[in-house]
């Protein structure tokens, strides 16, 4: 498999803030990869700079083999769709969108093929004669989406592309964008910080924090494996046990803070080492009796989301946990005592965080 996008070492700091801090990144041919991050995590200078846009301080970056450090945008073969849109707005939706192709020197009938398909995918063919003032926020992200993916370039930059639209018109995209980019065998590098959005079309992630590599992997890989407790809750919220190891081999057994004992899968820690253990909010379960790796829980909240139901929960002594279970599941009461069981083989281990569990969680 071909590389596309390469980079080397990148890096961009502004005054005191190290936005970018030295960034080794792979898209190949065809792939949809998606840098995921909270905000201020140094996405969009990331892509700002593939894009020619912002200048590095140190690093390199290469796009189909070829060294771009010292070429404008134009000439790195990109298509890039930025937060602001940068429409023009002495022009139609149509022009907008098949701007591109015309400076390419498209023929008449590749250009209304190609416009045609991309204002249907977005939902605008309708609208195509109107000018960008007369559009909604959402209407004009949508033509901007679509001038972009009209340019058919080497490489697809996207930065938040679906954050000014509704909610289910950001569903259909997703489908939409991911679809596309397989039959034109686009490559496309999109930052976002939305984890349902990330997880549902990328063929793998990046996740930095800080401007730095957090983890890379795919959607699978991230939410089943996760590196360390912030990808854990980052990706689907999680709970968190702290403790020391008892013992470890076939069965990691763990003692927590209040003297209760876990098992978790085998993992190599050492026994008196600190570990934090995480289970998924939804790898949670109701249960009929006190065993083991269960805790009983006072229900503080629920909160009903359609298929599911939130849960907080708070334990004898003190902690806040969360639960989410289908909504078909009988529905607890504030106030209610219930058991719930942490299964064994649900429980993911890691070695406790320099910085404390806290620090490890915040989103910035």
């Amino acid at each position: 498999m071909s590389v596309v996008l390469k980079t080397t070492g990148l890096a961009k700091r502004f005054g005191d803030i190290t936005a970018v801090g030295g960034i080794d990144l792979t898209v190949n041919r065809g792939e949809y990869f998606i840098v995921l991050g909270p905000s201020g995590a140094g996405k969009t200078t990331l892509l700002k700079m593939v894009a020619g846009l912002i200048e590095p301080d140190s690093g390199s970056i290469e796009i189909e083999g070829r060294s771009v450090d010292n070429l404008p945008p134009e000439r790195r073969n990109i298509a890039f769709l930025s937060q602001e849109y940068s429409l023009f707005p002495h022009m139609t939706v149509w022009e907008n969108t098949v701007f591109g192709p015309m400076m390419m020197g498209w023929s008449e009938r590749e250009m209304h093929s190609i416009g045609v398909e991309m204002l249907n995918m977005v939902h605008l063919f309708d609208r195509k004669d109107a000018y960008p003032t007369e559009l909604s926020g959402g209407m004009q992200q949508r033509n901007a989406l679509a001038r972009a993916l009209a340019r058919t370039a080497g490489l697809l930059l996207l930065d938040e592309p679906l954050r000014a639209l509704d909610a289910r018109l950001r569903l259909s995209l997703r489908w939409e964008l991911r679809k596309l980019s397989t039959a034109l065998k686009i490559t496309t590098l999109h930052v976002t910080h939305d984890q349902e959005e990330a997880m549902s079309i990328a063929d793998r992630i990046m996740v930095i924090r800080k401007g730095r590599i957090i983890q890379v992997g795919t959607p699978d890989e991230l939410y089943n494996q996760p590196a360390t407790p912030f990808v854990a809750n980052f990706l689907g919220q999680a709970n968190f046990i702290e403790g020391t190891i008892i013992s470890s081999g076939d069965v990691t057994m763990i003692k927590d803070l209040y003297g209760r004992e876990f098992r978790a899968p085998p993992s190599s820690f050492k026994e008196g080492e600190r570990v934090v253990a995480a289970i998924k909010t939804e790898r949670m379960r109701i249960s009929e009796e006190m065993a083991e790796n269960t805790i009983e829980f006072e229900v503080v909240r629920r909160m009903f989301l359609g298929r599911f139901v939130d849960y907080t929960l708070k334990s004898a002594e003190g902690e806040k946990f969360y639960m989410k279970v289908p909504h078909t599941v009988d529905l607890l009461e504030p106030g209610q005592k219930v058991p719930v069981r942490m299964p064994e083989r649900n429980l993911m281990v890691f070695g406790y965080p320099e910085k404390g569990l806290k620090e490890e969680l915040r989103v910035e």
